[in-house]
């Protein structure tokens, strides 16, 4: 039986790649690792295939920044500004992706997938995540600040004054790349925020989903309007991630972090060496 083009084994392939996606999304912070791969092993070409994706994860970061509106309260001003940024780079990214010659993007895909198992070995998440509980541990009076937090932890994000100028910068290239690929570009969003200090783990993680949504929204948009994006694909992929994210909570409690890290790293070599084989030779 075949429904808008594809067969059903087809569809319930691409809705097990979004599953995949959302699980990987929320343990380790790359869905379109799986998703896109996924996307181009059934036959979608490069181009469509990414634009198709980028619909299909956006649902992932719309439910994300709903649920983190405890950790932005009090960042109007910060929020506001993110979603600006991420909104006019993923245009720009959505606009490179489709002004440039499709053979472009193929070619730079390989080392942009490479640069995102990078991101993921280096693990900024996990580095500031153990920052902070270091931070936390100090409980003598030498390691807290006056109302009692430890004072090497931010109790909340710093005035949107205080950050250095080149952050804005950084912000931007995560905004671009999010519209144009945007594998690993949460990880790199958090890498940029954690490195201007602007505040604790909690809050920056919902301040990188603000760039990441903003940039998927904005970018679908113009694969939207340029008519890029294959439907079923999307939708089935959006269907997927929501469950993957779903169940991925109460499994990733019973795997060690390092592992599924290790995991994740290890397929976007592989990957990356296949691609480019079947790229560049």
């Amino acid at each position: 039986m075949v429904i808008a083009g594809f067969s059903l084994m087809t569809m319930l392939l691409i809705l097990l790649a979004g599953i995949g996606a959302g699980f990987v999304g929320y343990a380790v912070g790359a869905s379109s690792l799986v998703s896109y791969p996924a996307l181009l092993a059934l036959g979608i070409p490069p181009v469509l295939a990414n634009a198709s994706n980028t619909v299909g994860v956006i649902g992932t970061g719309v439910g994300g920044v709903l649920g983190a509106r405890k950790e932005l309260r009090g960042q109007r001003l910060r929020s506001i500004t993110y979603v600006s940024i991420g909104a006019v780079g993923g245009v720009a990214g959505a606009a490179l992706l489709l002004s440039l010659d499709p053979k472009i993007f193929e070619f730079a895909v390989p080392p942009l997938i490479l640069f995102s198992s990078l991101i993921i070995a280096v693990n900024p998440r996990g580095r500031m995540q153990a920052r902070q509980a270091q931070a936390r541990s100090l409980t003598t009076p030498q390691g807290q600040g006056s109302d009692g937090a430890p004072a090497s932890a931010p109790a909340s994000t710093q005035p949107m004054s205080k950050d250095p100028w080149w952050i804005w910068l950084g912000v931007a290239f995560v905004a671009v790349y999010s519209g144009y690929f945007g594998a690993g570009a949460g990880t790199c969003a958090l890498a940029v925020l954690d490195a201007g200090k602007i505040g604790p783990f909690h809050q920056i993680n919902a301040l990188k989903t603000l760039i990441g949504t903003g940039a998927n929204v904005s970018a679908s948009v113009i694969f939207i309007v340029r008519g890029v994006v294959d439907w079923p694909v999307a939708i089935l992929l959006c269907i997927g991630c929501f469950i993957g994210g779903y169940i991925a909570s109460p499994v990733t409690r019973r795997i060690p972090a390092r592992i599924m890290r290790i995991a994740a790293v290890l397929a976007g070599i592989v990957l990356t060496v296949d691609l480019a084989m079947k790229t560049y030779l």
